[in-house]
């Protein structure tokens, strides 16, 4: 009795098996496929049933690269990507394929070299969304027949050559330039046509210049008290209304002149 309850011991330590909750098991009886069990605890006959791979379902990522890639333009770059990838088909991935990891890395690392190749430097710096959900689509439709479902791809990196990346910083550099030029030309013409506006509005009332004379004088003399010294000219151009009422009075009596108001000037 104690010899059959050892052997009766050892045939359901043999048959009895446990599979994650991640984990599907593929089991073959005599060589052919008997079915996939898991997860949890399930049973098996012992020396006819064979478990001949346990799949793990989960999202698992796979980092590729590609060095010294030319791109369309034939310029030399050296990407990283990374590949999110699960296993949906249990089945497939272990009686279609010998080795459906080490699969998946090549067949993205493949891809990623030839979207480098059809592709320009400029979109591969500025359009990283769009060769992500290329990339995904070309390896997911290479991998779907291995029962291998590609979640996404994402580009970690794109390097380039140092003299092209002194190149392209002289380049942007020489925009931003251009740029800013364009831009100083444009206020600039703007600030012209608001003076212009001024001066014709200055030019129809002169009393407007002369208060806007005496508010610069002031502005300029507030903070520190600094004493100005101004030429005579100025003195006139800043007084326009005496000497608009002064020349309207010479007008109308030229036979008697206004008698000339002394006036303390002080030349520099």
């Amino acid at each position: 009795m104690a010899i059959v309850l050892v052997v009766i011991g050892i045939v359901v330590c043999a048959a009895l098996k446990m599979a994650q909750q991640w984990e599907k098991a593929v089991v073959l009886r005599a060589g052919k496929l008997s079915g996939i069990k898991g997860p949890g605890l399930f049973l098996i006959v012992p020396i006819l049933d064979n478990i001949t791979a346990w799949i793990d379902q989960r999202i698992r990522t796979t980092e590729v690269n590609a060095e010294k890639a030319l791109t369309k333009d034939t310029v030399p770059v050296n990407v990283d990507a990374i590949v999110f990838w699960m296993v949906h088909d249990a089945e497939r991935a272990a009686l279609e394929i010998a080795d459906y990891a080490s699969a998946v890395q090549r067949v993205a690392q493949t891809s990623l070299r030839e979207m480098i190749g059809s592709s320009l430097l400029s979109e591969l710096l500025s359009e990283r969304k769009a060769a992500d959900e290329t990339l995904k689509s070309v390896i997911g439709v290479k991998t779907a027949e291995w029962g291998i479902t590609v979640n996404s791809v994402e580009i970690r990196d794109v390097a380039i050559p140092d003299n092209l990346q002194d190149a392209m910083s002289r380049q942007a550099q020489a925009e931003r330039e251009k740029q800013a030029r364009v831009t100083l030309g444009s206020a600039e013409e703007e600030v012209a046509q608001k003076f212009v506006n001024a001066a014709k509005l200055y030019a129809q009332n002169p009393e407007a210049l002369q208060l806007r004379a005496m508010n610069i004088i002031y502005e300029t003399t507030k903070e520190r008290g600094a004493t100005i010294l101004m030429p005579t000219s100025m003195v006139d151009a800043m007084n326009p209304g005496a000497a608009a009422f002064a020349l309207n009075m010479a007008r109308n009596d030229t036979s008697n002149p206004p008698p000339a108001t002394p006036v303390e000037r002080k030349d520099p």
